[in-house]
């Protein structure tokens, strides 16, 4: 029989596929994977990717034929769609919401049934010229002389002559246009009348957006003996396993065990894909890993256009051998693009939270949908980290992971000395000068006297967390969430670091109306400003949120530490992670409290993963690094793993807290968010769904309760959190809250309500 009918995804958050009818006119057309135009309701006109074609007519009185299509050949192979509907079902989302993360916006054109479409990816034309005829010698030197009564014609014709080669090339060579009246120095006129001689011809080409890329490949590194025993077992277990932890610790050299792995993988006509948690960390990367394999290197992040985006997959699935790229950096979203012959995944820094996609939906961590994607193109994942998650490390231990460990740092340089300096008692002795201790000032001026870099860590942004009236205590709050609003010396405003909403510096306080409101706390806004006080003569930068808005702030900061151009450099927790500086010899770490009391079950793994990647960042080349970790409590258990770089205690710790409480990786979560703008109706709906749940699921249901924050842009949250068992089917249980959710949807009033669910909420 036919197939007559195609499930297609829509770009929506709606459960399912849809069928539509393919008609007479596109039979034979139409494949999995394609983008077709449907139609949705009376009006709209969307794309949709088709997913699957079939012959089983759905039981509806009308099916709405498919009404065009977009591409002669699929976007999205077998292997993408495979993992958007595991993403689908493992993370509770629609298929609707994984299709919009996973393709560029662009491939996605809209409209009304009765207008015209609205194309939203159009390739790049620039205009170019070329020579008119193929003439030989003898006829180019007929056309000089004819053009020697009009000298600007003649000299931009030989300008043309000179940079295309041409006729000692074969072929003809079309210039940019701009580049040629540039290089000439002559008016577009000139060029027209050589067009109307039918000398030039002028023409519109397509070009990339991508710029162009040095095809240099400088000889890889000499590995160390360490080096080679770990890349031996890597190869070893890949042989036996599918996924191997490289546990190393920081400068021991893992990213040029990833270069050898890359090399290899390349050389058998395979890709691979260099997953790294934040766009921070792929400046420095990229420009190492360009350097080995050229142009074959491609990156992929959030901050480039859509229109670039589309290229970029374009690039992507032509692969090495078609001119396009056989290694690919990127952040999470890298994920999804259409790669041909994957052979490796390495996922970098495995332990870094910013591999968890939060909201929107779909809620995926990419670390764990990247051992999914190389599983289903046969390929093997290497997970590399100098403090892994406790899951990662677990899953090694108990065997379902291959382990390898590098003990040492490249060259035998020692670990950093780690002094940990007691802010109560420098206050209370009334030693500090602002809000540094003796002993990070002590090793700041020696450092800087041996003209030596150094690093200051604040993992908060702003100049203040908060202003306070020193009367009655009050402090601004955003009207629009239950936070505080943070001080921003540089804007002279008040603004919330959670919907944007900001106000002007208050001059009187907004209860008793005293003047004279005072900061509380500080970030890294008023570190840069009071370090600039203390060592005025110092070259200070500050790398955070607010610093790197442009497209090339952040690598402009850091190529200006990396040519030591910058003496100080201020940042959060972007500069914790993977950066490599060789003049980087002191660090300090102004405030590890507020790192370990944060409420939440990882927070004691999180502050050592921090501690220790930071601490990294120091004396990485020949000289000892130092780092000063300044704190009110230098008796803490995890302060003093940190002092000894005691990751395995670290997991002996945290592994029997989680088993003995009930955590991952001994049991799942699923966290349901509910949210509504009134705050009786939340607590009645949340009630209802509890209820339901604890029906089914009984203690293993926490809440609902509030959170932390209870109310963001005007929405009032509440959180239930469910803990299953390891034991226990999890597809079974998604099936139960699926339909717990469903029933509470059909409540009166519940059209109000937004029910966000997280799997694996950490």
């Amino acid at each position: 029989m036919n197939n007559h009918f195609a499930d297609v995804i829509l770009p929506l958050a709606l459960r399912g596929t849809f069928t539509y009818s393919i008609g007479n006119e596109f039979t034979g057309k139409v494949f999995p994977g394609m983008r077709v135009l449907v139609q949705v309701g009376s009006k709209k006109v969307y794309t949709g990717i088709i997913c699957r074609i079939h012959d089983e007519p759905p039981a509806l009185e009308k099916i709405r034929p498919i009404t065009g299509i977009l591409d002669d050949v699929p976007v999205a192979d077998a292997i993408q769609i495979r993992l958007w509907q595991w993403i689908s079902g493992y993370y509770m989302c629609t298929p609707g919401e994984v299709m919009k993360a996973a393709l560029p916006s662009a491939l996605f054109p809209e409209g009304m049934v009765a207008g015209t479409l609205r194309e939203k990816y159009r390739p790049r034309k620039e205009a170019f010229v070329q020579i008119h005829t193929e003439s030989a010698g003898d006829e180019l030197n007929l056309i000089i002389d004819k053009l020697n009564r009009s000298p600007k014609q003649r000299h931009l014709f030989i300008t043309y002559l000179k940079m295309s080669g041409y006729p000692g090339c074969s072929e003809k060579i079309p210039l940019k246009k701009e580049l040629l009246l540039r290089e000439a120095d002559v008016s577009q006129a000139v060029l027209e009348s050589l067009v109307r001689k039918k000398i030039l011809v002028s023409l519109m080409l397509e070009t990339s957006r991508l710029s162009n890329q040095e095809n240099r490949r400088d000889p890889f590194s000499i590995l160390s003996d360490p080096q080679k025993k770990a890349l031996d077992k890597i190869r070893h277990l890949f042989s036996e396993k599918g996924i191997v932890l490289l546990h190393g610790v920081t400068s021991s050299g893992k990213t040029e065990i990833y270069i050898h792995l890359i090399e290899e993988q390349l050389k058998q006509g395979r890709q691979v894909l260099y997953l790294l948690p934040e766009i921070a960390l792929t400046t420095q990367i990229i420009n190492r890993l360009k350097k080995h394999f050229g142009d074959s290197t491609g990156v992929y992040h959030s901050r480039f256009s859509e229109a670039e985006k589309v290229e970029i997959r374009n690039k992507v699935a032509s692969g090495d051998a078609g001119g396009g790229y056989g290694l690919v950096i990127g952040v999470r979203s890298a994920l999804f693009l259409p790669f041909r012959k994957l052979g490796l995944v390495i996922i970098d820094e495995e332990q870094d939270p910013s591999y968890k996609q939060h909201d929107p939906a779909p809620r995926y961590h990419a670390r764990d949908t990247a051992i999914v994607l190389a599983g289903l193109h046969g390929a093997h994942a290497l997970l590399g980290s100098a403090s892994p998650s406790v899951e990662s490390y677990h899953n090694s231990v108990t065997g379902k992971y291959g382990l390898v460990e590098l003990k040492e740092r490249y060259g035998f340089v020692n670990l950093p000395e780690i002094i940990l300096a007691n802010t109560r008692e420098s206050y209370r002795k009334k030693l500090m000068i602002s809000h540094f201790t003796p002993e990070l000032l002590e090793a700041m001026d020696e450092a800087l006297n041996n003209k030596e870099q150094i690093i200051l860590f604040q993992n908060r942004r702003g100049f203040a967390p908060y202003l306070e009236c020193p009367e009655c205590g009050w402090v601004p709050k955003c009207n629009q969430c239950s936070v505080n609003l943070t001080y921003h010396k540089g804007q002279n405003r008040l603004i919330c670091h959670y919907c944007g909403y900001f106000q002007p510096l208050p001059a009187h306080c907004g209860n008793c109306n005293s003047p004279g409101l005072v900061t509380r706390g500080f970030g890294t806004e008023k570190i840069e400003d009071e370090i600039r006080i203390v060592f005025p003569k110092a070259r200070v930068a500050r790398l955070d949120q607010d610093t790197t808005k442009g497209r090339d702030a952040f690598n402009r900061i850091i190529s200006a530490f990396e040519q030591n151009r910058t003496d100080i450099l201020i940042g959060t927790q972007m500069i914790s992670k993977g950066l490599d500086f060789e003049n980087l010899t002191v660090v300090g770490v102004l405030n590890a409290d507020n790192l370990l009391n944060f409420p939440d079950f990882r927070a004691h793994e999180r502050s050592f993963h921090l501690l220790e990647q930071v601490s990294g960042r120091a004396g990485r080349r020949k000289k000892q690094g130092r780092v000063i970790i300044q704190t009110a409590d230098p008796d803490n258990k995890i302060i003093r793993l940190v002092l000894k770089h005691d990751y395995y205690n670290l997991f002996r710790l945290q592994a029997e807290e989680r088993q003995a409480f009930n955590y991952p990786p001994f049991c799942r979560m699923i966290r349901i968010s509910l949210k509504h703008k009134d705050r009786a109706a939340l607590n009645g709906f949340s009630d209802i769904l509890g209820n339901d749940l604890k029906s089914v699921f009984g203690k293993r249901v926490l809440g609902p309760e509030y959170p932390l924050i209870s109310r963001i842009q005007s929405w009032y949250i509440k959180t239930i959190l469910i803990k299953l068992g390891r034991d226990k089917s999890a597809v079974n249980a998604k099936l139960v809250i699926a339909e717990a959710i469903a029933r509470l949807e059909k409540e009166k009033g519940a059209s109000s309500l937004r029910i966000a669910i997280d799997v694996d909420p950490y």
